[in-house]
């Protein structure tokens, strides 16, 4: 029994030591990007809104993109783990490699379509134009961002996610300084804030680049087979996340439906859904490093016993932050500004929010325990299937007229699925593919 506890204690620090920096760094983006909402809002309309237009873009790029810090992670935690760090290195080149590659692609086809794209989402007249030109703008630092996303991803394999951390806070601190500078001082409107982000996008690009080339001696020279073999396992990636992106879609095109008072009341709860898995995603990113470490060193009970020890702390997580949600829930209409039909319909959905927390810590932690042992394919699957599992459920609420309670208790389905899904691969030993 002492081993067990040692181990267990073992465990717990390499989680937290990974964790806590990842959280910080997870909160650090919507925070100082909610200081570039608030600054932009100071100008007459309608820039904020071409600011949210532009925005729903260039997260969905991005978000399809984020395959780049996650292979990334997997492939050179994996190699770490089997004493390779020269190639741990090149295989964090290939990822970056990759980013730069990418990035230009999305720049030569999203910029014709910019017009096609916010009038796609509604932006007409005014709105429009400076939609677009927020979006072409901002286009420009798509290869930098990538660039962020992929070294994040190689600081991350090599259990490091302190320096991220210091890396996302100095870039969205600067970001924020730009903004105020070229949107309140120069008064270049919502072109200074787009102007503002692609600036401090590069600068930490730029800083990723130093630390991999300069600090880590990596060679600058490119190897085809790897950036192609990264590219393989990101389709996979893309398509799990693709599939992400449809349910969210969804559910928000029902709720739309169903009026202004439940659209306002699911995008407040979607909001704090979304805050709540940054916590909960800290101890996967801690699972996607620790996983590839273990599993490149051969060490296949080990991994299991890392991954049982960070669904326990997934469960834990979750019921204190379900608990959190109910204890906050008497103030949280307030907190938005909510009329009295919206809050009582928010109400009622913080219920099923917090119920749900203990799954979805558990969904978390499994997909990224599986992303860090390279088991992207299967996740692509489990991404497919669980959407069609939705998609009859989401029916449902429509043809029947369900409230929007209905339309989140369809989302605990979904997730029910996941969990199914992820937990059926977990328990099973075809992921434990040891190695480099």
């Amino acid at each position: 029994m002492p081993l067990t506890l040692s181990a267990g204690r073992d465990h717990d620090r390499q989680i937290l030591r990974l964790a806590v920096p990842a959280f910080g760094a997870l909160v650090a983006e919507p925070l100082f990007l909610l200081t570039d909402t608030v600054i932009v809002s100071r100008l007459p309309a309608p820039a904020l809104g071409a600011l949210g237009v532009a925005s729903t873009v260039l997260s969905v790029l991005v978000g399809l993109c984020v395959f780049l810090a996650y292979g990334t992670t997997a492939a050179v935690a994996r190699q770490i783990g089997a004493g390779n760090p020269r190639q741990a290195v090149q295989q964090g080149v290939d990822g970056l490699w990759l980013a730069v590659g990418v990035g230009l692609a999305v720049i030569a086809v999203v910029w014709p379509l910019a017009p096609s794209l916010v009038h796609l989402i509604g932006a007409e007249g005014e709105l429009a134009r400076q939609a677009v030109t927020y979006l072409r703008i901002s286009l420009l630092g798509v290869p930098a961002m990538l660039l962020v996303l992929a070294g994040t991803g190689v600081l991350r394999g090599m259990q490091d996610t302190t320096t991220p951390l210091l890396v996302s806070v100095g870039s969205f601190a600067l970001n924020a300084l730009l903004n105020v500078v070229f949107v309140l001082v120069l008064g270049w409107g919502v072109a200074g804030s787009a102007w503002g982000t692609v600036l401090a996008q590069s600068l930490a690009a730029a800083v990723y680049l130093a630390l991999v080339f300069g600090r880590h001696g990596a060679r600058f020279r490119p190897d085809p087979a790897g950036i192609r073999a990264a590219g393989s396992a990101g389709v996979a990636l893309i398509i799990r996340t693709a599939c992400l992106q449809v349910v969210l879609t969804i559910a928000a095109t029902v709720a739309t439906r169903m009026g202004g008072d439940q659209i306002e009341a699911h995008t407040v709860a979607l909001r704090i859904w979304t805050l709540l898995a940054f916590a909960l995603d800290a101890i996967a990113i801690a699972g996607q490093a620790i996983t590839g470490r273990t599993l490149g060193a051969g060490d296949a009970a080990g991994t299991r016993a890392a991954t049982l020890r960070m669904v326990l702390w997934g469960i834990g997580s979750g019921v204190v932050l379900g608990l959190a949600v109910v204890a906050a829930r008497p103030f949280v209409p307030a907190l938005f500004d909510a009329g009295p039909v919206v809050a009582g319909r928010l109400l009622d959905l913080l219920w099923v929010i917090a119920v749900l927390q203990p799954i979805a810590g558990v969904v978390f932690v499994l997909d990224g325990v599986l992303i860090g042992a390279g088991d992207q394919r299967y996740l692509a699957w489990a991404g497919l299937w669980t959407t069609l599992a939705y998609l009859p459920v989401a029916l449902l609420v429509i043809v029947t007229g369900s409230g929007l309670v209905a339309l989140w208790l369809a989302l605990g389905v979904w997730m029910a699925a996941r969990l199914i899904t992820l937990g059926l691969r977990a328990s099973g030993g075809a992921w434990l593919v040891i190695g480099a």
